[in-house]
């Protein structure tokens, strides 16, 4: 799978003519242009119409371009998956993802409707069944064809569901978020943090993304463009990081080092496993650079 960051993933509404043209100019990672939530019932139509347009009127520089369709048992959400395999996006967000089958189902229909091999799927995780079953969910990856590519948090419904409170610690979800943690690893997935709901709290919203990035998180969902720069910050590699994996790198390249799973580097044990993370921290930084 191509290494490319998603510390900022920002939600635009698909509706909403001058939110589309402004994405275009914000420095977000990826960009979800939204038919589910942010849409009222009577629009859900013409903000197909909208997005569809928006993806192929191109514009968006090397930013990932996500379409968030309505869930397929709606009455929009076979329309919407059809309008967005037509257009290529880079990926499809499938809303409720609750079983393995959700994501399998989706990745049938695209294939049916000729969408490019590029455009991949994302889950948005925001059941309780979701959470329950994210091993099996994570598990569809490990078949290519399913085009299966990141895990999204939504913390919000994950709330609603479960009756559990809403503290600024997120104590009653960090398992959750943890479990989808691990699910998404061990079948080779990214996993995006849900939202802050309070834009205008810099400093929770910060300590909310340090708590993200702690479990795991590649970035986190956003619902505001005064988020996007304080999440590039804290999701990208620090200069102190991304300077010590390049010694490791270049420790391990050395001569009398090859073959060897364990050196010293700076007076520190050093693993394989050390280069592996480390020359994802390089390859994230430098596709950040780029």
């Amino acid at each position: 799978m191509t290494i490319r960051p998603r510390r900022s993933v920002l939600y635009m509404p698909g509706a909403n003519d001058r939110a589309l043209e402004k994405a275009r100019t914000l420095p977000a990672d990826a960009l979800i242009l939204d038919l589910e939530d942010s849409v009222a019932p009577e629009a859900k139509s013409q903000a197909r119409d909208k997005v569809a347009q928006a993806v192929k009127s191109g514009g968006y520089g090397k930013r990932e371009l996500v379409i968030r369709v309505n869930a397929l048992d709606t009455p929009w959400g076979a329309d919407d998956l059809k309008a967005a395999a037509a257009v290529g996006p880079d990926a499809i967000l499938v809303p409720k993802v609750s079983r393995p089958g959700d994501i399998v189902s989706a990745a049938k229909v695209l294939k049916a409707c000729g969408a490019p091999a590029h455009t991949r799927l994302w889950a948005m995780m925001e059941t309780p069944l979701a959470i329950l079953n994210a091993r099996d969910i994570a598990g569809v990856a490990a078949d290519a064809d399913q085009r299966f590519a990141c895990l999204v948090l939504g913390t919000n419904d994950l709330l609603k569901e479960s009756r559990a409170r809403a503290l600024g610690n997120r104590f009653a979800i960090v398992p959750w978020l943890a479990m989808s943690v691990l699910a998404a690893r061990a079948f080779g997935l990214d996993v995006i943090d849900g939202v802050y709901n309070d834009f205008k709290d810099e400093q929770g919203f910060r300590a909310e993304c340090e708590q993200g990035r702690t479990l795991g998180m590649d970035g986190k969902t956003l619902i505001h463009p005064s988020q996007v720069e304080p999440c590039n910050e804290i999701f990208s590699p620090s200069g102190e990081e991304v300077q010590r994996s390049r010694k490791v790198i270049a420790a391990f390249a050395l001569p009398e080092h090859a073959g060897k799973g364990v050196i010293t580097v700076d007076g520190r044990m050093v693993e394989r496993l050390h280069l592996v993370m480390a020359e994802r921290v390089v390859a994230i930084a430098e596709a950040i650079a780029s």
